[in-house]
């Protein structure tokens, strides 16, 4: 439906339409360092230099799609659920187009972050508990539905289902091919689904072999695993957004708490650029890719930067704490048959991710499933064969 055009609404931040320059041409990095194992490296688009983080191409582009088909009205406010990560990116396109931005996060939110959101000029409301099924997310969407209810002229812009989403990240798979003579591996960290699916399609447009390798959290039901709580942010989900493409993946890998910290501490000693959870868990897939097939071309893209990480990735105490210090990963990941042969309780390999069909792997568990152990499966022993 288009709504008819109206002014501005006197509430409204003024728009600072020159602050959309910033986003995206974030740099694109070589990475040595060994995590924990030497490989012969990879490439990394470092988005935490870039204004707003990673999420900022996915923000500007659903606001600007929303105004452009009349949906979002001049200066009305935005209202979306959040982890962290695209809060930020909507608090930069609020500001650059002129919309207060309201978003819902939880209790689990990081101090640091609710300052960042709140010092960028978003009002933040907290829910203090998990739903009984979906967990955060769906408590989270249940406030979202409240505010929209009270709050005349809101604009949700479902980061979840929106192909706005995927859409904002045609930039980044443009600068790739613009930095690369070709690209054999892409490892992709998948929460809403929007960077992987919108990279996919240009880049196997520019190279139709290349293979596309999903990196999950464990305890999140994105490929058919069952639901369960989750240490890490921004990574894995309880629901099943539509933006996630189980068939664009050639393989998935869910990655624990403790081996992300590890690729993180890592990086941050040997590379200087490093970042949180969803950076850890891609590094060190993007490393094992690298080096299970000599000669290949790997990139990955690490989302932020370490600094909303501070109290938990980089802080000893919490570390500890959770039981995150003194685990090094392996050297290869355990295998599954399919998304459902066992629990993923670390870092486990899974070469069929489109195995479960969308409408179960949807359905989040009612209740936390005894924890059985990885079943491994036999590893090729030729290099070229593993990834």
């Amino acid at each position: 439906m288009t709504l008819a055009p109206s002014p501005p609404r006197p509430d409204a931040p003024p728009a600072e339409p020159g602050l959309l320059a910033l986003v995206g041409r974030t740099p694109l990095a070589r990475i040595h360092t060994p995590l924990p194992h030497p490989h012969p490296g990879f490439w990394a688009k470092l988005e935490g230099l870039g204004a707003g983080g990673m999420k900022a191409r996915a923000a500007v582009s659903m606001l600007t799609g929303a105004r452009r088909r009349g949906e979002l009205r001049p200066g009305a406010p935005v209202v979306e659920s959040t982890s962290g990560t695209l809060g930020l990116g909507l608090a930069f396109a609020g500001q650059a187009l002129g919309h207060p931005v309201v978003l819902v996060g939880d209790t689990e939110l990081e101090p640091s972050m609710r300052q960042l959101l709140r010092g960028h000029g978003a009002r933040l409301e907290l829910v203090d508990r998990p739903a009984a099924h979906g967990g955060w997310q769906a408590a989270r969407l249940a406030r979202l539905q409240e505010i929209l209810a009270r709050t005349e002229d809101a604009y949700w812009p479902d980061q979840y289902n929106n192909p706005d989403n995927p859409a904002g990240y045609r930039s980044m798979a443009a600068e790739l091919i613009a930095r690369l003579d070709h690209l054999d591996v892409l490892v992709c960290s998948v929460g809403t689904g929007g960077h992987s699916a919108g990279l996919v399609g240009p880049l196997r447009r520019r190279w139709p072999r290349l293979r596309v390798v999903g990196v999950d959290s464990v305890g999140s039901a994105l490929f058919g695993q069952p639901a369960r709580a989750r240490l890490m942010r921004g990574l894995g989900s309880s629901i099943r957004p539509r933006n996630v493409r189980p068939e664009l993946f050639d393989e998935v890998h869910w990655v624990g708490p403790a081996e992300a910290v590890d690729a993180c501490r890592r990086l941050a000693r040997g590379s200087f650029v490093s970042g949180g959870w969803s950076t850890g868990a891609v590094a060190l897939v993007a490393a094992w890719a690298a080096r299970a097939e000599p000669g290949a071309v790997v990139a990955t893209v690490f989302p932020d930067g370490p600094h909303r990480y501070l109290g938990t990735v980089y802080d000893d105490a919490y570390c500890h704490a959770h039981g995150l210090t003194g685990t090094t990963p392996a050297a290869h990941p355990l295998e599954i048959p399919h998304p459902r042969a066992a629990e993923a309780v670390g870092w486990t390999r899974c070469r069929t991710p489109a195995a479960v069909p969308a409408a179960a792997a949807a359905v989040p568990d009612p209740a936390p499933a005894p924890v059985p152990a990885p079943v491994p499966v036999p590893r090729p022993q030729a290099p070229g064969g593993a990834v």
